[in-house]
């Protein structure tokens, strides 16, 4: 709270990364650097004027604001000269400075940031600034001769050298900051959804949809470029922003779309030879016009782009994916977009294929997880049918990651179907019985040890679900898993019993984002366990 007060009552007061620091700011920055010059320089021309200074025959009777402004027409041209070098070196400064900068963002993240640049006014008015007052500097030395002394022009120059060199460290402060990763992804996100609506652009722009359309495709690879290298170069903390910045991007332009015109939702010639569009069969591309969401299906086409690109360098940044994509679906499920809710779909689908087929059993426990959660929403805002959708993909890939020798991704998904039958028995959803057969479908005969281990962690996910359902007196759900585990051995069946028994802490021993261990059973289910095991015919 006392940081949060204090970069409310010192606005130079920054925490980029969580250091603080202060930071010049215009025009604070400059006024406080004139006064500190000022000061000094006063003070020092006192000094000298009423007690250290040495003065000669014609200054003897005269004040200090005299000798101050008394000019010497020789002495005024090898200075302003002088002057005149050091306005050219202050805007060569800048220049390479900012140059160089500038590139190494721009190589850094994305071309799109030199664009960016010089397109700000702000920089653009203090870079002609400079030019300004070495051009005038320049001039200004031919102006003064040994008869005439141009006074108010050589005022304005001085006050331009001056501002010039004040200027300095501050408008470096502000290309930093305006070179600020996380606030170049939030300008370049904010481009996207400006350009699809029809915000901040040109007013040519703004009535030309393809144009338009154009703009928004290419800010959106500009933030799948920054997101892409970040992972390459395993910064997670850009790659998470401007993965945000693309969900956000999805989020806020669906509460939009209803009051764009129809020609929006046609993909435009501008963007028709995008390399996503031009691999599109025609059918499909016609069928994402139809459902009016080829700009979701874009933002989640370069969300897979980041997902790729993490499987092979930042794992970590794969589950970051999926949650910024369950965000994306959530979004879409509040407004009863169901367009935009199966394409989300999809793309979880794509996700699991990518991880199974690179072996990566933490990336798909992560995003059964967000499939999931996924899944729970939908039960409980009525949407059977996509639910139940899941659910059967649940099954599948599953029993695709049981033949790639992922056992645990089996397991993993069993219990996360489990999980949604008891969420469909709890809303008595009616998807609830279909979600039942799929779940005992998941298990199948063992073949290998590793099928083996699958099989037990299937099996068990069984055995906890059939508590539930007694424990809520659903004694003929609890049946329908019995006798789909009759033809288990008994020795099996005890030993998997006694694993059972064994758990008695909640949480798993590890670090998870679950944190539930998959095999634990409250005390209420513990007690129907036996009931399960003995009294149910499994003896």
């Amino acid at each position: 709270m006392r940081k949060a007060r204090l970069s409310e009552e010192i606005p130079g007061l920054t925490s980029p990364g969580g250091g603080w620091r202060w930071r010049p700011r215009f025009p604070s920055g400059i006024a406080l650097l004139a006064l500190a010059a000022g000061l000094l320089f006063g003070v020092c021309w006192l000094l000298d004027a009423y007690w250290l200074g040495q003065r000669t025959g014609p200054a003897l009777g005269l004040g200090p604001l005299r000798l101050l402004i008394d000019l010497d027409p020789g002495t005024l041209q090898n200075e302003l000269g002088a002057l005149a070098q050091i306005i050219v070196a202050v805007l060569g400064i800048a220049i390479t400075v900012v140059s160089i900068v500038v590139q190494l963002a721009a190589t850094r993240y994305t071309p799109r940031i030199a664009d960016m640049f010089f397109r700000d006014k702000t920089n653009l008015a203090i870079m002609g600034f400079f030019v300004v007052a070495c051009l005038n500097a320049v001039w200004v030395t031919l102006a003064v001769t040994s008869s005439y002394v141009p006074r108010a022009t050589i005022l304005m120059t001085l006050v331009l050298a001056s501002a010039s060199i004040l200027l300095l460290i501050p408008y470096f402060a502000y290309v930093f900051d305006f070179l600020d990763p996380g606030k170049v992804i939030v300008r370049i996100g904010q481009h996207v959804l400006d350009a699809a609506l029809g915000r901040r652009v040109s007013r040519k722009a703004k009535h030309d949809v393809d144009a338009r359309q154009a703009i928004s495709v290419a800010a959106m690879e500009h933030l799948s470029d920054v997101a892409v290298n970040a992972v390459a170069q395993k910064d997670k903390i850009i790659a998470s922003h401007a993965t945000a910045a693309l969900r956000e991007a999805a989020v806020r332009f669906q509460p939009c779309k209803a009051g764009l015109p129809a020609e929006w939702f046609v993909v435009g010639g501008r963007i028709r030879s995008n390399p996503d569009f031009i691999a599109m069969e025609p059918e499909s591309l016609r069928e994402l016009e139809h459902q009016r969401l080829w700009f979701e299906w874009k933002v989640l086409r370069h969300l897979r782009s980041v997902f790729s690109e993490s499987l092979n360098h930042l794992p970590e940044m794969a589950h970051v994916v999926a949650i910024e994509t369950r965000y994306i679906g959530e979004a879409a499920l509040a407004r009863d977009d169901r367009a935009v809710v199966a394409v989300v779909v999809k793309y979880f689908n794509t996700y699991l294929r990518g991880a199974i087929n690179s072996h990566d059993v933490r990336v798909c426990y992560n995003i059964l997880n967000q499939y999931r959660l996924l899944a729970e929403l939908l039960l409980g805002q009525g949407w059977s049918d996509p639910a139940l959708e899941i659910a059967r993909h649940f099954a599948y890939y599953g029993q695709v990651a049981r033949g790639a020798g992922m056992g645990f991704v089996t397991e993993t998904s069993a219990h996360d179907l489990a999980a949604l039958c008891e969420r469909a028995f709890e809303l008595q959803s009616r998807a609830h019985n279909d979600m039942l057969a799929i779940f005992l479908e998941v298990d199948k005969e063992a073949e290998t040890t590793t099928d083996e281990k699958a099989l037990r962690g299937v099996r068990k996910a069984q055995v906890k679900l059939a508590t539930y359902y007694l424990v809520h007196g659903a004694d003929g759900h609890a049946q329908r898993i019995c006798d789909d585990m009759r033809s288990e051995s008994p020795e099996r069946l005890a030993s998997i019993r006694a694993e059972m028994l064994r758990i008695h802490a909640k949480d798993f021993w590890e670090v998870t984002d679950r944190g539930v261990n998959f095999d634990y059973l409250d005390e209420a289910r513990r007690e129907k366990l036996d009931l399960f095991f003995d009294g149910l015919s499994l003896r």
